[in-house]
């Protein structure tokens, strides 16, 4: 229950984001109407069309995908005709008629009308248009779905997320409705508001078939409505509760939400204050950590490195840290120096680290791939491949990264999600240090100012780019003529211009639900994009032949903003399956145009995360 509260009420914080401005105008068309008639069955429309497809796109098959895209062709067609009714009276009573007669059958009782048919219809068409901007609420339930396929459980979450925006929206209606009859009332506005109505929504239309409710208005959203249901999840419910939806907001198991989403930099820590065990600065002693249950069995890893197999039993007497990574994962890089940090500092004084390693792309179930991760990450502490999530589910865990932090009797004490807030997460393992009667701890902190390339911490400010992936189970803002074609052969051109956050083919390419594969060199990959580092992960083929690319920005050689995988001439080779480092911007962050040449085929191109 608290669960489906938080996810409503991230629903209703959606009025506040201009990602709802698109729909506006449909739903204000109404409001001089009865709402129980017209409004509602509106909204109702819309609710569970928007949930129905959500669903669709969450689990990514490519029949859902092209249902999707047909159904907005289908609600632009019909809401462009909508808006013609606005502007012209007659169009209307004559468009009106079938509704009127069916009407009559389906609510005898009511008003003769067709009102909420058309009602309901108008609903339905604006759920297939609505795209809401992915923030964290929303990002847990469509990554959870991605992750653990259709369920009802998805299906509730997706309902209460549109139901939420739905109510804010009839609240909307209503005062709209009696700012409409004022104006009706005082200067006889009536038909001129009407047709400024269809004006609007013949706007909204335009705007989103040319995609800027998907590019413009995201951009717009991403930091405060984000920051608002951010605080949100901080503040509600503990976030181990909120795990349970199935997303992330650091990297989220399965999608910028999209999702992966990927989590960022934002975390929540069960701990008031993250003091240091013994009196804090006012004089008083913390509260205790809570207790969040026991840790789960380790029994479902496929493999392990660096370690004879671990157990829950076999722990009990030592602190636990477990961390949830995948090894091409930018969150999880850049967390990982400080994870290595407090295996070095306190293994001797009674910690065990064990990273739990649940990959999010096929290549990183590959156990040499892992092998060759470790070694060069230099990660010594023991490490679970989770290829099944069996751990996973476990800790019914949704986020890249994640640590939990287990006391000495095998009780987990506390979480933390994303990057970010190292020095408490180390003061929490300090304290059940000593609570397991450790004494003599090294001094607490770490020196990040030595941190390089992948690795260097974030640049959230001036990050305006979100996670894009290149598979079409979760693509958004393409912009090549045609769109993605599934699991077959085309050719791909780039268009003139993007608009910030969208990307683009050229050349031939084969997109399967995960990736971009190019079968004839050359080819290449273009992103307009606002962020200080731009990274994407990319693989070789099955015979492992490296790929030399080409990287420039702006149409010129990176110079001093390469990235550590290119030169300042912008060369290098893939010859690896894993996150590359192409661009990082030295001087001031702004909107650039990202473009990449492979001069070799076979390469296999995943997501692109910024930082």
């Amino acid at each position: 229950m608290i669960l489906l509260l938080l996810v409503f009420l991230g629903g209703v914080f959606t009025i506040v984001s201009p990602c709802i401005l698109p729909v506006l105008p449909f739903v204000f068309a109404r409001s001089d109407r009865r709402f129980v008639t017209s409004g509602l069955p509106m909204l109702a429309g819309m609710a569970v069309t928007f949930a129905g497809i959500a669903t669709l796109a969450a689990v990514g098959g490519a029949w859902a995908v092209r249902v999707n895209q047909y159904g907005r062709l289908f609600a632009l067609v019909l809401l462009t005709a909508f808006a013609a009714t606005l502007l012209s009276r007659h169009l209307a009573d004559w468009l009106a008629r079938p509704f009127v007669a069916l009407g009559n059958r389906l609510v005898p009782a009511g008003p003769a009308d067709g009102g909420i048919v058309s009602s309901l219809l108008l609903g339905a068409a604006t759920g297939l248009l609505w795209a809401p901007c992915a923030g964290p609420i929303l990002g847990l339930v469509l990554t959870g779905a991605a992750i653990s396929g259709p369920n009802a459980h998805t299906t509730g979450l997706l309902f209460a997320y549109a139901a939420g925006a739905a109510t804010s929206l009839g609240v909307a209606i209503l005062a709209g409705g009696r700012v409409f009859a004022a104006l009706k009332r005082s200067l006889g506005a009536g038909e001129w508001v009407r047709r400024g109505l269809g004006v609007a929504v013949l706007l909204a239309v335009v705007a989103i078939a040319l995609g800027w409710d998907s590019s413009i208005l995201t951009r717009l959203s991403l930091s405060g409505t984000s920051r608002l249901e951010q605080s949100l999840l901080n503040s509600i419910a503990p976030r181990r509760e909120v795990a349970a939806a199935g997303a992330a907001s650091g990297t989220v198991a399965g999608a910028d939400a999209g999702a992966d989403a990927r989590p960022g930099a934002t975390a929540a820590m069960t701990e008031s204050g993250g003091a240091q065990p013994g009196p804090a600065a006012d004089g008083k002693t913390p509260e205790p950590l809570p207790v969040e249950g026991p840790l789960p069995p380790l029994s479902g890893a496929t493999a392990w490195l660096n370690s004879p197999a671990l157990t829950a039993e076999g722990l009990r007497g030592k602190v636990v840290v477990v961390d949830f990574w995948t090894y091409s994962c930018i969150n999880c890089l850049r967390a990982l120096p400080y994870v290595k940090t407090w295996y070095q500092k306190y293994k001797d004084h009674g910690l065990v680290v064990l990273g739990v390693h649940s990959p999010e792309f096929a290549f990183e179930k590959d156990l040499d791939n892992v092998k060759k991760a470790v070694k060069e990450l230099g990660v010594r502490y023991p490490v679970a491949l989770d290829d099944a999530y069996a751990i996973w589910r476990g800790f019914d865990n949704h986020y890249w990264p994640a640590h939990y932090f287990i006391d000495a009797q095998g009780q987990i004490r506390a979480h933390h999600f994303g990057e970010g807030e190292y020095a408490e997460s180390e003061q929490i393992i300090r304290r059940l240090l000593t609570e397991a009667g450790n004494t003599d701890l090294p001094p607490a902190g770490m020196d990040a100012s030595n941190l390089t390339g992948i690795q260097a911490a974030a640049d959230e400010v001036h990050n305006q780019s979100g996670e894009t992936y290149i598979g079409y189970r979760r693509a958004d803002a393409f912009r090549s003529p045609g769109g993605l074609g599934h699991d077959r052969d085309r050719n791909y051109t780039v268009p003139g211009s993007l608009s910030l956050n969208q990307w683009a083919l050229g050349g031939r390419w084969n997109v399967d639900p995960e990736k971009g594969v190019l079968r004839t060199a050359p080819g290449k990959i273009v992103f307009r994009f606002s962020a200080r580092d731009l990274h994407l992960v990319l693989g070789v083929g099955t015979n492992l032949k490296p790929v030399r690319f080409r990287v420039l920005l702006d149409g010129a050689a990176p110079g001093a903003n390469h990235g550590a995988d290119t030169d300042a001439n912008g060369d290098g080779v893939v010859s690896d399956q894993r996150l590359y480092q192409l661009i990082r911007q030295t001087g001031p962050v702004g909107e650039h145009v990202f473009s990449i040449e492979f001069l070799d085929s076979g390469v296999q191109a995943y997501s692109f995360t910024f930082g």
